[in-house]
């Protein structure tokens, strides 16, 4: 399956981001100097199709898992289909990570140079409200600059509904010609949520590493609650590193490095896993409210 791709360059040439407007405006390579930041996972195509993560995915309307196939809030009461041509499952046989993203098909507004982009769906779909049953409007504005790149996502209750607002993005980060095992992160001050053993949030909290730690062949699968805004999260050797700063609207973060993998994820998160079930620091917007969130890479060496 071939998708339609688009492409930002910075001003100065050294950025290059691409994007697949009709699978939730992935963003699936994104190289500066010609080094690629991104983990490919499975690819565009089992992305689009299934929801198999990979570079920088939108992860709408809500991040992470759901503990049941269902949820209230809002007004509305949701039965969500068990289908996976509708809806990812994780290993569990929970719902995660939104809806598959061939849904998802934004419409694209140049930004007035190559740099730059806007992106917008409208949320009034049948099929899309029968999952999310909030009319509304999704924007992102995007830009590339030097070694970095820069995504603001809005969420616009434009009409009579009431929008709970739960979704994050899952960037797939790498440091080129290096391993893990090598990496350095440094960490902003947060607090971990507790999870069960199917990785939902218990309600209760316990301090989390801040500062300097060594990645190693450590395992994280890890939620937490920002400290404060903006909140910088690295990763860096002697010589290069890469940082995702969560610059507004993303009180929520979750760290994932598997073991024996290459890359990392900072990823940022509007709610926790869970919010709309639980209602734990879910955001729901007014008729005529919006909620801005914005976050930033930045590649160095």
């Amino acid at each position: 399956m071939s998708h339609d791709t688009l492409t930002l360059t910075s001003a100065d040439g050294s950025t290059v981001a691409t994007f697949v407007p009709a699978a939730a405006m992935l963003c699936s390579s994104l190289t500066v100097d010609g080094e690629e930041l991104l983990d490919p996972g499975k690819g565009v195509d089992a992305y689009a199709s299934a929801g198999h993560t990979m570079g920088i995915p939108l992860l709408y309307p809500w991040a992470n898992r759901l503990a049941a196939f269902g949820y209230d809030v809002a007004g509305a009461t949701v039965t969500l289909p068990d289908d996976r041509a509708l809806l990812p499952a994780d290993p569990n046989h929970l719902p995660i990570h939104g809806v598959v993203p061939s849904l998802l098909r934004f419409e694209t507004r140049p930004g007035g140079d190559d740099a730059s982009v806007d992106a917008v769906l409208q949320w009034d779909a049948p099929q899309l409200r029968e999952l999310f049953p909030f009319r509304h409007e999704l924007r992102l504005a995007i830009r590339a600059g030097r070694g970095e790149l820069t995504i603001v996502t809005t969420v616009a209750a434009t009409d009579e509904d009431s929008v709970p607002v739960s979704f994050g993005f899952h960037p797939y980060l790498r440091l080129p010609g290096s391993s893990r095992t090598t990496w350095q992160l440094h960490l902003p001050p947060a607090e971990r949520l507790l999870l069960d053993d199917q990785m939902i949030p218990t309600g209760e909290r316990s301090s989390a590493p801040e500062g300097h730690v060594a990645l190693g062949e450590s395992s994280w699968d890890d939620g937490f609650i920002v400290g404060k805004l903006p909140a910088r999260y690295v990763a860096e050797t002697a010589d290069t590193g890469i940082a995702l700063e969560l610059v507004d609207g993303f009180p929520f973060s979750q760290i994932y490095a598997p073991p024996g993998k290459d890359f990392i994820c900072f990823e940022p998160m509007t709610a926790p896993t869970n919010a709309l079930r639980s209602g734990d620091g879910l955001t729901v917007l007014a008729p005529g409210e919006e909620h801005r969130a914005e976050f930033r890479i930045t590649y160095w060496r």
